[in-house]
């Protein structure tokens, strides 16, 4: 039997920009390829992220190589325990490059515990310093960790000039009511069409669509209907179109608002 057809990615003639996603680990095509299906459906520009000290130079070095691609310096959770005077050095000397973004990707991860929770905590507040003495926005991962992400975000928000995003938002309401108070974007990608994520679905109901970013976080996490798949920039339109379902607004409402909240995060 054959398979049923996937719908086509939709177009709407209108400028976004991807937040979230890792160039350098996309395997399916080279990366002018995925760039070149991503401005296709509108991206205009590109952020990538990285996540340890041995992918930053590659970051940098991708930004630095297509003029509509940008990057980001930080360490993961993860990968907290690899955070040395080398890495803290790396991001001062090359945050100043104008290709450089954001702090991040930073934050805490209490559901895989890949690395102590108290050396988490100590990367993750050196690195909101970091953004702070950098004047740089942040982007930061948090999972299963809500209760030590708001009492470090008090902390340090008021100290920031620029705010940035809790990326891939799967946390709970009051984690996205206290981080947009404190003034950041919470980044919604493909988990928001997943069947079982009415709780994301319910953060996009009650989060204003002037405090939401447009991610993918490719390779991983690609919306319905292409699950399975790679996922990629191209991509967008669809988590675009389910933010839209669920706030009641229409899609174009949602890539205008986005597109603006974009350039405020990371670009003014």
């Amino acid at each position: 039997m054959s398979k049923k057809k996937r719908r086509d990615i939709p177009q709407y003639q209108l400028p976004i920009i991807e937040t979230h996603f890792h160039l350098d680990y996309l395997k399916e095509g080279e990366p002018e390829e995925i760039l070149a299906a991503g401005r296709d459906i509108g991206v205009e520009r590109f952020m990538t992220i990285a996540v340890q000290p041995d992918n930053m130079p590659t970051a940098l070095g991708l930004a630095e190589r297509f003029e509509d691609v940008y990057a980001t310096l930080g360490v993961h959770p993860h990968e907290a325990a690899s955070f040395d005077e080398a890495a803290d050095g790396y991001i001062q000397t090359h945050a100043i490059n104008p290709k450089i973004v954001a702090v991040g990707e930073i934050g805490l991860d209490y559901f895989y515990d890949h690395c102590d929770r108290e050396v988490q905590k100590r990367i993750f507040k050196r690195q909101l310093q970091l953004a702070i003495d950098c004047e740089l926005p942040v982007v930061i991962h948090t999972r299963e960790a809500d209760e030590d992400t708001i009492e470090i975000l008090q902390e340090y928000a008021p100290k920031m000039p620029k705010k940035g995003v809790v990326h891939s938002f799967t946390s709970g309401l009051e984690l996205a009511k206290i981080a947009v108070d404190l003034g950041f974007c919470l980044g919604i990608n493909g988990i928001v069409t997943f069947n079982k994520a009415d709780n994301v679905r319910e953060v996009v109901a009650q989060t204003p669509l002037e405090s939401l970013l447009l991610e993918t976080d490719a390779p991983y996490l690609t919306p319905v209907p292409y699950r399975g798949n790679e996922n990629a920039p191209k991509y967008l339109p669809f988590i675009a179109e389910k933010i839209a379902e669920v706030k009641e607004v229409t899609v174009e409402q949602v890539l205008q608002q986005t597109y603006q909240n974009s350039l405020n995060t990371f670009f003014s």
